[in-house]
């Protein structure tokens, strides 16, 4: 089980850094972009005193973007030593070094103390921990007592097909997504309470064609030898957004926000 959830945390590690991935999604990995970032950060009323961790931070884009928004103090934290090298660097040009911090670590093992910050985000993380109750109880276990979380990501309506439960379906953020109702579940077992619920499909739907129309051009630079090797399957990339998107359209797919808080009162259960 332990060697499973590695792997698909590997998976996904190597899968996001990798240059087609890059092509298609830029440094900003979520639907709605960094505005949809910024609606985040005013939804948990984010501000200069704040200590935040961005949970699965990528290459840094939402982290830098919420330092110089609020000028809060972020740290991230990735699996990827590729990724926060580049967030270093990105972090340096726009001049936020001094209000972000960026290491290497999982989200279901934060290296970090209880109650040391004043707000976790996590943009389109969740849906891929393989143990997300330990996911979300390390992030409520960091939270100060009244601290906030904020969260968008993949949400589901119903049941995927069970060709859609794939290890490639899940890496992409789709066959590891929960409902809305079991997200909320989820916190509210971990101690988090004020729960609000934004949706978001239009986001996700805007991100879905755009993928698409770059993934018709990744597809002609690589049949015209102009793009060079990959280690990614673009039959398999195109048939899975392909099922993907009828699945948004459909509405058994779509992309939600959610906002909670610490309770004040001490929770008793351990995670992990």
């Amino acid at each position: 089980m332990e060697e499973d959830k590695l792997l698909i945390k590997s998976c996904c590690a190597d899968f996001y850094r990798s240059d087609i991935v890059r092509l298609l999604l830029g440094d900003v990995l979520h639907p709605g972009g960094l505005e949809l970032t910024r609606h985040l950060g005013e939804a948990i009323a984010l501000g200069e005193a704040d200590m935040v961790l961005d949970i699965a931070c990528g290459r840094g884009a939402s982290a830098i973007h919420l330092a110089t928004t609020f000028g809060c103090h972020v740290t991230g934290l990735d699996f990827s030593c590729e990724n926060l090298a580049t967030a270093v660097k990105q972090a340096e040009s726009a001049g936020v070094s001094c209000r972000t911090a960026f290491m290497v670590g999982d989200g279901e093992r934060l290296p970090f103390e209880d109650g040391k910050y004043d707000a976790v985000i996590s943009e389109c993380s969740l849906c891929i921990f393989p143990d997300k109750e330990i996911a979300a109880g390390e992030m409520a276990r960091v939270l100060v007592p009244g601290g906030r979380i904020g969260i968008t990501d993949m949400a589901l309506e119903g049941d995927l097909p069970a060709d859609m439960q794939t290890l490639l379906s899940w890496v992409a953020c789709v066959g590891g997504a929960a409902s809305v109702e079991e997200y909320l579940s989820l916190f509210d077992r971990v101690g988090l309470t004020n729960f609000h619920v934004e949706d978001n499909s239009q986001a996700l739907k805007a991100m879905v064609a755009e993928v698409r129309r770059k993934l018709l051009g990744v597809e002609v630079a690589a049949g015209l030898g102009t793009l060079g090797s990959s280690d990614v399957d673009l039959t398999g990339a195109k048939e899975l957004l392909k099922r993907a998107s009828r699945l948004v359209d459909d509405g058994v797919v779509g992309y939600t926000l959610i906002t909670a808080e610490k309770s004040r009162s001490p929770v008793t259960e351990e995670y992990g």
